[in-house]
């Protein structure tokens, strides 16, 4: 058997903690630390960053909530739910109450939704739908 010729490259803690501490401190990317020092690997020196470095360069949204601001935002949640509800009741309702005119114009041979729906108010001028 042959052993592989793959180079494993092992960095020292002190090592990791300088390129961090460059990119941090001096404003470095990531991509030119790994340039600058010759390590290989794309997400080498961004598992050292998460690993040893300070938190708040990585994109990470943090919030922070108050227990009134948890307990109002499930009440939000709850009544975007009723509403849901409510609109899929009013669809409902709206949908049957078009097929019973559809099916009174088929009962009585007329079509009683251009006979009664566009009709003009005396008083408004508008249409009452």
């Amino acid at each position: 058997m042959t052993r592989s010729s793959v180079r494993v490259v092992r960095y020292s803690i002190s090592f990791k903690q300088k390129v961090v501490r460059e990119i941090e401190e001096e404003g470095l990317s990531v991509t030119e630390a790994s340039r600058r020092y010759g390590i290989g690997g794309a997400e080498t020196v961004s598992r050292w960053l998460g690993a040893l470095g300070k938190q708040y360069l990585q994109n990470k949204v943090i919030r922070v909530e108050t227990k009134a601001e948890k307990d109002r935002l499930l009440e939000l949640e709850q009544e975007v739910k009723k509403l849901k509800l409510a609109l899929a009741d009013a669809y409902l309702a709206r949908d049957c109450a078009e097929e019973v005119v559809k099916q009174a114009g088929k009962l009585y041979g007329e079509d009683l939704k251009k006979k009664f729906g566009g009709q003009v108010s005396e008083r408004s001028g508008q249409n009452t739908d």
